[in-house]
């Protein structure tokens, strides 16, 4: 069965999906996206993500394509015709098609909506051949890293250079020497004293919705978890490392720079909080409550 797109409307198949040229998606990255894995034919934490959708959309000012209900009932339709089992489903939504000029089209156009599906290997059972290495990467990124748009292009070079050293990840360092996040993902750490911490929300991160769901499950059981910055010294220094996205779920990270993180094998923090996650995507865990 061959791939189906969404355009504006219509269901069409996927090599034949297009936007104007003049989408201002296209001509200026004035646009956002997100992203939602696909579990056993079920949208993960769509809630949240939706959530997260709309507040991007009114950083920017951009309007929403559909009614949110109409939305959800959109993408689960393309679930349906992709017959999409396990995967990803990416929703865009630019601005619309105007001509070309820096300021907001004068007269108000619709925003353009293309929605994608992708097969992807299953949610791992295991840790086992689940694990991932890093590079530490400056942060070039610019100032409101909390809005899910497409300016991408810093990501994509510092992901681009992990994968020259062969790496999965880049770990990105602010100029201050703290960390920030991934290329594509957050970043938690159990310190040198045991205690488990990730950067809290601000202009220099992206909110996390697996990060978000994380420490909801984390608080529910009494876990605790410190939002706030750590250093590139603590992350070199960590017990544990591990990223966490819609598609990463809960990955350990076994090396930074060549260097083995701990003993270079996934640690008991990290393989608590994949058993926590796996059960939550397994439907464990009521998903409005993780909004």
């Amino acid at each position: 069965m061959s791939r189906i797109a969404y355009v504006n409307g219509r269901y069409v198949p996927h090599r034949e999906a297009a936007v104007h040229i003049e989408d201002r998606g296209y001509q200026f990255a004035d646009a956002v996206y997100e992203v939602v894995h696909v579990h056993n034919g079920r949208l993960v934490d769509e809630t949240p993500h939706l959530d997260r959708l709309e507040r991007s959309l009114r950083e920017v000012r951009i309007s929403m394509p559909q009614p949110r209900h109409v939305l959800g009932r959109t993408l689960r339709e393309m679930v349906r015709r992709n017959r999409l089992n396990e995967g990803i489903i990416y929703v865009q939504v630019s601005r619309g098609v105007a001509r070309r000029d820096h300021a907001f089209p004068k007269t108000p156009v619709m925003p353009t909506l293309v929605i994608t599906a992708k097969r992807v290997r299953p949610f791992p059972r295991s840790l086992d051949g689940w694990t991932a290495t890093a590079i530490t990467y400056p942060d070039q990124r610019w100032a409101r890293c909390d809005i899910k748009t497409v300016g991408l292009l810093p990501n994509v070079l510092a992901r681009q250079a992990a994968v020259e050293k062969g790496a999965t990840e880049a770990i990105l360092v602010a100029a201050d020497g703290t960390v920030t996040e991934g290329a594509a993902t957050s970043v938690w750490i159990v310190d040198a004293e045991g205690k488990l911490r990730t950067r809290e929300l601000s202009a220099n991160i992206l909110p996390g919705c697996t990060r978000q769901v994380l420490l909801a499950l984390l608080a529910e059981t009494g876990v605790r978890a410190e939002e706030g910055p750590f250093t590139l010294e603590d992350l070199r220094k960590a017990r544990e490392v591990f990223i966490t996205s819609a598609s990463s779920f809960v990955k350990p990270v076994v090396a930074i720079d060549g260097t083995p993180v701990g003993d270079g094998k996934p640690g008991p923090v990290t393989r608590h909080l994949f058993a926590m996650f796996s059960w939550h995507v397994e439907g464990g865990r009521n998903e409005r409550a993780a909004a």
